[in-house]
Parts: structure tokens; sequence; C-alpha cells
């Protein structure tokens, strides 16, 4: 009997100091992770509790957590077994924040001022259902288009009843300018906002193009980073940035404590987060994918105003609000600094409006809002990138896809959310789900072999 006990024990100790050592510091981001989500989910998109705990949050170990909503005052509030209690406050305009046990909630703050245009245009260029030869509201003009083929590309797409596989929640596909296929997952519809994870970098990067456009930037600049200005890495230009080849330090690894969690669920400044360090490469030369790097970027937009009010403005009135992405909600940190990197939500219509905005290079209903050169420049592989990469999009050059054309690029995100656009095709398809084992290659070759050329 002394033995078994001296055997648990022993045992007990090792458990405890693995739980010490390996878990307990995950649980801050954890409850963080869970708290922002479920703020997000129930005040953006009004999904309800129980939706998102068996949906969004059911990732390894984020379900260990238990989470409350305060509907008067508009907060979650998420812990594991009690412990490690994190707090993501709503407030419109802004979406939810997670914060920390310093921020002071009652300081005033800033929302972004939002222009809804209004007229009587059918989509993209207005919100007017379109006026088609279907009951589904689907258009079917085009005789070069094999209807068949393209519905059940799309319905292939979406888990059969009672199955939790490919876990997509909307498709959408464009072709010149029509909405030729539109599905939705039970739950979720026209009007649903869904995150966009990473293709909020391709919104934070377009920023750039615009100001460019604009005569307000040079990207091929240093970047205007004080901190960089008396050591090696003031030859870091914005250009760089763009493509993630500054050739500074960063771990983009959410499986772990890595700078990029640490970033988004402990950071109250995220812009700064990448500011500190140093060179691992060479600027220009080296590729890593970097969440800190585009909220570096975020930080550099600011910077371009003398206000914080007309940084918030200009990212809704320059392009957001321009394009009539009127659902989207780019959410900000305790600092005030739009999430650049991580943090946009809108509905799959929208979504496809910014994949039709650079299918047009950056013509928008007459109206230029970037040059049509910045549609190639942020289609052009980045060095180093093997052809994966170009300036916050992703691309298809080296044949990632092999079924699909290799002028295709995209925004892409977390869980497999993609914006797909392919010039040679006239065409713009959206995916959003939950799934990063999703089947991409074959729906996208599926759906632009329905196209009869």
């Amino acid at each position: 009997m002394k033995k078994f006990l001296k055997i648990f024990a022993v045992l007990l100790l090792i458990a405890l100091v693995y739980l010490r050592i390996e878990i307990y510091p995950q649980l801050d981001l954890i409850s963080g992770f869970s708290a922002k989500s479920v703020a997000s989910g129930h005040f953006i998109d009004g999904r309800s509790l129980e939706t998102i705990q068996q949906g969004d949050n059911d990732i390894d170990k984020i379900d260990w957590a238990t989470n409350k909503i305060d509907e008067k005052q508009r907060f979650v509030t998420s812990s594991v077994y009690g412990l490690k209690t994190r707090k993501a406050i709503y407030r419109e305009g802004l979406g939810a924040t997670l914060i920390n046990d310093d921020y002071d909630v009652s300081k005033p703050y800033e929302v972004p001022k939002r222009n809804f245009i209004k007229n009587d245009l059918p989509f993209p260029y207005g919100n007017n259902e379109l006026k088609a030869c279907l009951p589904n509201g689907m258009d079917t003009i085009f005789s070069n288009i094999d209807y068949d083929k393209l519905n059940a590309a799309v319905a292939n797409a979406f888990d059969n009843k009672g199955e939790i596989n490919k876990r997509t929640r909307s498709v959408i596909v464009i072709y010149k300018d029509k909405i030729i296929a539109e599905k939705y997952a039970d739950g979720f519809n026209k009007n649903s906002k869904i995150l966009g994870w990473s293709m909020t970098k391709s919104i934070t990067g377009t920023l750039f193009g615009v100001l460019q456009k604009q005569g307000k930037i040079d990207i091929m600049k240093p970047a205007p980073i004080d901190e960089w200005k008396n050591d090696e890495r003031a030859i870091i230009t914005i250009n760089d940035l763009l493509h993630m080849n500054s050739g500074l330090e960063w771990e983009e690894d959410y499986g772990k404590i890595s700078d990029a969690t640490k970033m988004l669920f402990q950071a109250d400044d995220m812009t700064k987060s990448q500011i500190d360090k140093p060179l691992v490469g060479k600027p220009n030369n080296t590729w890593n994918y970097s969440s800190g790097t585009t909220n570096l970027l975020s930080g550099i937009l600011r910077k371009q105003f003398k206000t914080h009010q007309e940084y918030l403005d200009f990212w809704y009135s320059a392009l957001i609000d321009k394009i009539g992405m009127n659902s989207m909600v780019v959410e900000t940190d305790m600092a005030g600094n739009f999430v650049g990197s991580s943090y946009s939500w809108a509905t799959t219509r929208d979504w496809a409006k910014f994949g039709l905005l650079y299918l047009h290079k950056g013509n928008w209903n007459g109206e230029q809002i970037f040059d049509e050169s910045w549609a190639k420049y942020v289609a052009k592989p980045t060095n180093g990138s093997n052809g994966k990469y170009g300036a916050h999009f992703w691309l298809n050059a080296n044949g990632d896809f092999p079924d699909v054309p290799r002028d295709f690029y995209r925004c892409s995100g977390y869980q497999g959310q993609m914006v797909a656009i392919f010039p040679s095709q006239d065409l713009v398809i959206v995916r959003m789900g939950l799934s990063e084992e999703f089947d991409f290659n074959g729906f996208l070759s599926g759906v632009v072999g329905s196209l009869k050329r």
C-alpha cells in the first residue's frame, strides 16, 4: 500500500509540474481567446452563447473555458475552471476588445464616422436584390455556364446533414459582377457577419494603395519607426513590410505561446508588438509571414493623420464604405488602434465586394480607389516566398492549387476564410468556414470548370 501511495504521489507531482509549466501559462490565452470570440460573435453577429461555444470555440483547449455574457453592460468574462479570468468589452463601432485589469473602461473613446451610401442599384454597386430569372435570386443569363456543374461544386463545399468535416458556413460565386451561386449553412444567411481573420491583412494593405493613389505616401521609403532610425533596421521600407520580407524576427504559431498569440491576447497596443524585434534576415530577401508586421503597418497608418479620429474614419471613408461594405466592422485593441492583422467582420456579399474591387483593378463603379498598377503589385511574388505570397495577398504563382489558374490570388484567413480573385476568368469566389482541411483546390477548380470558355 505504501509503495502504491509513493507511486501515486510521484505521478501526481509530475502531473502538477506539467500543469504548472505547460498548461497554466496557456490559460491566459485560452480564456482570452474565448472571451474575445464570444463577445464579437454575440454582439456583432447576434449569435447565441451556445452557437458560439459549439461552433467558433470548439477548438482544442479553447473549449475548456466557461463563458458568461453580460447583456446590459455588453461584456463577456471567460475563465478555465475559475482560473485566469479574462474580459472582453463591446463598443458600437469598435467591436469587441479584450482588456486587462489595468484598462479603464470609463475613459472616453472615439468611434469611426460611417457613411452608408444609399442608391437603387443592385449588387454589387448597391444592396438591392438582383432581378433574376429564378426565385432563389441567382442569375441565369450566361449561356457559357454549366449550372448543374456549378451548383454541384457549391453544394459539395458543404457538409451533409449530421457531418462536421468541411464546416463551410457560406459560399458566393460572382461572375461578371453577377451572383451566379450563393449558399449558406443552417443558421447563416446573407446578413450574417463572419470574421475574416487574416483576410483583414488584405484590407490593411489596400489602404496603403489608397494613400499612394492620393499621393500621400511613398511605400518605397523607409518605414517611419523612430526606434529603427539609428540601427540596421533603418533600411526597412514600407514596401518590405507589405511583402512580409522585412527580415525582422517573428514567430507566427497559434498552437502555443508565441509572438502572435501574446500580441493578440495580451498586448494593449498591438501596433508595437514587432517594433522591438531584431533583424534575423536581410530586408527585401527574407520572407516571414507575420501578423505583427500588419499591426505595425496599422500603426504607420495612424501616423499619417493628425488625429485619431481621422485615422479611424479613413479606413471606412476611403475604402470600406466607399465600396459599400457597410456591414464590415474592424475591431480595435486597447490603445484604440485597428487590429489590422486579424479582426474584421462582414457579410459574405461584402467580402465579395472587396474581391471585385481587385478584379476591376481598383475601379469601383467608375471611381478609381487605387491605381490599376496596385492590383499587379499585390499579385507579384515576394522575394523569398517561393511564389506563395505577394503584398498582403496569397498567390498561386507556384501552383499550390494545381487545378486552378496560376493568376488566381486571394485573401486568406484562419480556418479557411477565402476571397479568391480570378482575373483571367472575371470571377470572384468567397468561402467562409471553420476548417482549413477543406479541399480548396477541388472546390475552386469545380467552380472554374463550370465556366465554358
